[in-house]
C-alpha cells in the first residue's frame, strides 16, 4: 500500500510563523493557491480513499487538491502545544533554544501540551487501521507533526532529523503487505511549482 502524505497548505498562522497545534486556524490565500496547485498531481495518481485530520486548514486542503468527501478523524490533528499555541517561533527559541529544539525533537512536552509517544501512537494506530485493509494509494491530508510521527515510527527516522514538511507537499511511503519487504519512502516534500526549504513547523 502506498501511502500519500500530503501536509495542509500554508495557513494564516505559518505565515506569520507561530506555532499552531490544534488551533483551528484557517488557509492563507497562499494556501489555496499551493493545494490547488497539487490538485493535478493527486488526480493523476487517484486515491483509492482518503483520510484526513478534522481541523479546518486541513478539511479545505483536501477540497481543493480533489477529495472532499475524505474520512474526517481527530486522530490526524496536529499535536497539541499546550501554552505554545499562538506563539511566535522566534519568541520561543529567543526565550529558551533548548526547549524549542527539544520539542521539535520529540524529547520536551510544553506545559499543557501533548507528549510525543503519545501524540505518535494515537496517529500511528489510524495508519496501522488502514493497513488492515489496503488499497493501492491511501491519502493522508494531515499536518507536518504527523508527517514526521509516521516516518519516525516506519522508516526510523529522529523527527530532529527532518526537516519541517512543505506546506501543501506531496510525501509517500510504501508500506507491504507483509513482513518480508521493509516500509520504503518513495517520495518527500514534492511540490508541483516550487521547492520550499525554509518551510516553518
Amino acid at each position: 500500500m502506498r501511502v500519500l502524505l500530503v501536509r495542509h497548505g500554508e495557513s494564516e498562522w505559518n505565515a506569520s510563523r507561530r506555532l499552531q497545534g490544534q488551533a483551528n486556524v484557517g488557509l492563507s490565500d497562499a494556501g489555496r493557491r499551493q493545494a490547488d496547485a497539487l490538485r493535478p498531481v493527486i488526480e493523476a495518481i487517484g486515491p483509492c480513499r482518503a483520510i484526513a485530520s478534522d481541523l479546518a486548514r486541513v478539511t479545505e486542503t483536501a477540497e481543493r487538491i480533489g477529495a472532499p468527501n475524505a474520512r474526517l478523524t481527530a486522530q490526524l490533528r496536529e499535536i497539541d502545544v499546550g501554552d505554545w499555541t499562538g506563539r511566535s517561533i522566534v519568541d520561543i527559541e529567543t526565550a529558551d533554544p533548548n526547549a524549542y529544539r527539544g520539542w521539535r525533537a520529540g524529547t520536551l512536552t510544553p506545559k499543557g501540551g501533548e507528549a510525543w509517544d503519545i501524540f505518535s501512537g494515537r496517529v500511528c494506530s489510524v495508519i496501522e487501521t488502514e493497513r488492515a485493509d489496503p488499497c493501492k494509494n491511501l491519502l493522508v491530508v494531515c499536518h507536518g507533526g504527523v508527517i514526521r510521527a509516521i516516518l519516525q515510527r516506519f522508516l526510523g527516522l529522529n523527527p530532529a532529523n527532518i526537516t519541517p514538511v512543505a506546506p501543501a507537499s506531496l510525501s509517500a511511503l510504501q508500506l507491504a503487505a507483509g513482513a518480508q519487504k521493509p516500509p520504503r519512502l518513495e517520495l518527500f516534500n514534492y511540490r508541483p511549482e516550487t521547492l520550499e526549504l525554509e518551510a516553518t513547523d
